[in-house]
């Protein structure tokens, strides 16, 4: 153990160095007689005291050894420790490179001195992650304030806010204790317990995984045909191979959570150059970072993101000039958040800024015959700005080559919508406009509402359906040969799930289900009439391949415990194809 061995060189070298100090007395014929218990008879008083002064530290420390033995060393010789002065700088907002800045800092500094505590760390410092743009240290130098402020003054970007001095802590003397096998054998255990897998071996793992899932919920629906005297132990096995398969799956699943730092880290550089484009201030505040998703979902995240930061921005934020008129600071301010809500994950992508207008966003979707006149005027604000996810609405005066040609909030809302989250947008003019993604945890295993439809089953998505009711279809009115279904304080319009799939289902007469499900901003809830609803169901999903995967309206596909495939449907594309 490398620490260990440290601390036994450390320990042996200093016990070396007594009897040879030791060797130079008098032979103790020649001394008057006298107690050597003590340090005090043995040293002298000077040195045995300024060696009591030193405290034992803990033998565990043997990061501080070096640094003790110099103290000690230094005290023993009669030398004073430099002084200790804790310095605090700011580096400018609107600096480009704030990285390179804070490297030059620690350079700086360097020269005069150790420094003892740099507060973010130097990695962190050179990947220009600053919070807030301050910048902690502790230099042991003995130039004194004014040789601190002269090193830094030509630093250009930089401020210096405070230079004053501190008082360092006494430096501990790690005692070096002869560790045992059991604990060496520990502490290796302990460093190898982090090994690196690829990213191909998880995604094989998972779906081995999923395939004992199945496994699992075949032999379920196998035990139902037992006779009833043989069916308790099968359960009682199915239902513990069912445990320890799903605890498997857990695991398997938390090794491939990845924090979202892994994107967020990119956002700062893309804001900076973004907004030297566009002549603005910008602050960008990233919280929430550390919180973790599957890796699988975080590749799909960089480019929805980078487009909202890019909208937040571009269209969002107003000039200084602007900024100033409105009573409000120069220096714009974009927000990411990040935070955890049960088993999903919410991130807030806020500026404050102009805001957003739903009449205009109304009158641009009514231009190009996305929505009816009718529609508009019961739209509420909160639809309203969903329309900014249609294909070419967009209320930008200016197109640019970063955005304002409405392609963008599309493929936004299609890439969360496709790893099972929600977009959600809220504005309010003259303060600012929040995007809200609502993501799963995972893509790997989703609830499902099975319906019947003539003789196939389908999957409609648990997280986009609002509702179920049962109604008879030659009761419903009718708007423009649309049927209408009530619900809530208004009316939905209702599409066969037969009719969009194309599947031959008999007419049946009286009462059949009714799924209400969530739309995109142009057709808001819809009602879809099914045959049958056959409950909820927990299944593994499993990717479309060619030539499957170019359908409109298929998401996904699994396989029931009968073994049965299904179909997962995606309905806000099924109504635009």
């Amino acid at each position: 153990m490398p620490g260990a061995m440290g601390l036994g060189a450390g320990a042996g070298a200093s016990s070396a160095t007594v009897p040879s100090a030791v060797s130079v007395m008098p032979p103790a014929t020649l001394m008057p007689p006298r107690d050597l218990s003590g340090p005090e008879s043995l040293y002298g008083a000077p040195i045995a005291r300024s060696l009591a002064a030193v405290p034992e530290a803990d033998p565990t420390a043997s990061g501080t050894l070096a640094t003790g033995l110099k103290a000690v060393a230094n005290v023993a010789d009669g030398k004073p420790a430099a002084p200790r002065w804790s310095v605090r700088l700011r580096i400018s907002p609107t600096c480009q490179v704030p990285g390179v800045r804070a490297f030059l800092v620690h350079k700086r500094l360097s020269t005069l001195g150790t420094l003892v505590d740099l507060r973010p760390p130097l990695e962190e410092l050179k990947a220009g992650r600053i919070p807030d743009g301050y910048i902690q240290v502790d230099v042991e130098t003995g130039v004194g304030e004014a040789g601190i402020q002269t090193a830094l003054r030509n630093v250009a970007e930089v401020e210096v806010v405070s230079v004053a001095p501190t008082v360092p802590e006494p430096p501990a003397l790690p005692v070096a204790a002869p560790a045992s096998d059991a604990a060496r054998g520990a502490t290796a255990d302990a460093g190898s317990r982090t090994v690196r897998v690829r990213t191909e071996l998880l995604d094989y793992f998972l779906d081995t995984v999923g395939e004992l899932m199945l496994a699992t919920a075949r032999l379920r629906e196998v035990g139902k045909v037992l006779p009833e005297n043989t069916r308790p132990a099968l359960e009682e096995g199915v239902y513990r191979l069912h445990t320890l398969v799903k605890d498997l799956h857990d695991k398997v699943m938390s090794a491939r959570m990845t924090p979202l730092s892994l994107i967020t880290d990119r956002l700062p550089r893309a804001a900076r150059d973004l907004a030297r484009r566009k002549e603005r201030e910008v602050e960008l505040v990233i919280t929430g970072a550390e919180i973790e998703l599957d890796r699988a979902i975080l590749d799909e995240l960089a480019d929805p993101l980078l487009h909202l930061l890019r909208n937040c921005i571009d269209h969002g934020l107003e000039s200084p000039e602007e900024r100033l008129a409105a009573k409000k600071s120069p220096r714009g301010r974009v927000t990411v958040t990040v935070r955890r809500a049960r088993d999903r994950v919410i991130i807030d992508i806020e500026d404050d800024g102009r805001g957003m207008d739903p009449a205009k966003l109304k009158a641009a979707a009514l231009k190009r015959g996305l929505i009816t006149e009718d529609a508009a005027q019961r739209m509420a604000d909160r639809d309203a700005f969903l329309l900014s996810c249609l294909p070419g609405v967009s209320t930008a005066k200016d197109i640019t080559d970063i955005s304002g040609r409405g392609v963008g909030m599309d493929a936004v809302k299609r890439v969360v919508e496709s790893v099972g989250g929600t977009l959600e947008i809220d504005s309010e003019r003259g303060r600012g406009t929040v995007f809200t993604l609502r993501l799963p945890l995972t893509v790997a295993v989703v609830h499902l509402l099975l319906v019947e439809v003539g003789e196939e089953v389908f999957g409609l998505p648990i997280a986009k359906v609002v509702g179920a009711t049962e109604a008879d279809p030659q009761a419903l009115s009718k708007s423009r040969e649309t049927a209408l279904l009530p619900h809530g304080n208004g009316l939905l319009p209702v599409h066969a799930l037969e009719v969009l799939l194309g599947v031959p289902a008999a007419p049946k007469p009286g009462f059949r289900p009714f799924v209400v499900m969530e739309g995109d901003a142009g057709t808001g809830k819809v009602a879809l009439a099914v045959d049958r609803l056959l409950g909820q169901e927990e299944v593994v999903l499993k990717p479309l391949s060619r030539p499957l995967d170019l359908l409109p309206g298929l998401s996904g596909v699994t396989i029931l415990g009968s073994g049965r495939p299904v179909f997962i449907l995606d309905v806000p594309r099924l109504l635009t194809a």
